[in-house]
């Protein structure tokens, strides 16, 4: 069942899931609202979560972001929709996997932006790491854009940790286990970093060190 989540007019909200895989959300966003959203999966669940949120006044602003760090034989969907059904608001997703072992998972982002809905500043970005050979993302960025006066852009980019980068720190005596390590790190921080609450900030980053200890190996 869909839970349904209204902001109201002028209200900030946080909103931090630690994924179970079966979070279905939509959001109603009043004028000059703003919420941050973050879907964090990294407990090896393995189902589909979808977040739609709906600017239905103007001046209305949504962050979404999300993690998910993926191993063995999981499999896990993610699904976004974000409607810009008026004009004066802003958008910005960033979603980024790590894939390890045999896991299968995919990212279906889709942005609307109506015609009536000028002055509109829309981003997404979705980055991925595959770990092994076997492991496999799908990324679907759908973009439909009616209005002429807006800013919107998109990029969607999977691949596997820099090479360069590992020779470099391997170089200075850091062992590959220990470098892959950092990088990963590196990786998921843009995203831990704007949780607002720093003790879960501090929590989710011990959480992840402890899971990229197995995966990088």
């Amino acid at each position: 069942m869909t839970e349904e989540i209204i902001i109201s007019e002028n209200e900030q909200k946080h909103l931090v899931f630690h994924a179970a895989a079966g979070i279905d959300l939509l959001i109603r966003q009043q004028r000059n609202s703003s919420v941050t959203v973050h879907i964090i999966n990294i407990d090896g669940h393995s189902g589909h979560d979808s977040i739609k949120v709906v600017h239905e006044a103007v001046g209305c602003s949504t962050a979404i972001y999300g993690l998910c760090i993926a191993s063995g034989s999981q499999q896990y969907d993610l699904h976004t929709n974000v409607r810009h059904e008026v004009g004066g608001g802003s958008s910005s997703q960033t979603l980024k996997f790590i894939l390890a072992g045999n896991t299968r998972c995919s990212f279906l982002g889709e942005l609307y932006i109506a015609p009536d809905a000028q002055q509109t500043n829309a981003q997404q970005t979705n980055r991925n790491l595959l770990l092994s050979t076997s492991a496999k993302m799908r990324t679907q960025p759908q973009l439909e854009i009616y209005a002429d006066d807006v800013k919107a852009s998109h990029g969607a980019s999977t691949g596997q940790l820099d090479e360069s980068a590992l020779f470099y720190m391997q170089q200075r005596g850091i062992s590959v286990s220990s470098a892959r390590k950092l990088l990963m790190e590196a990786f998921t921080e843009d995203i831990i970093s704007t949780i607002p609450d720093k003790q879960q900030q501090s929590s989710l980053r011990q959480s992840v060190s402890e899971l990229l200890n197995h995966i990088s190996m």
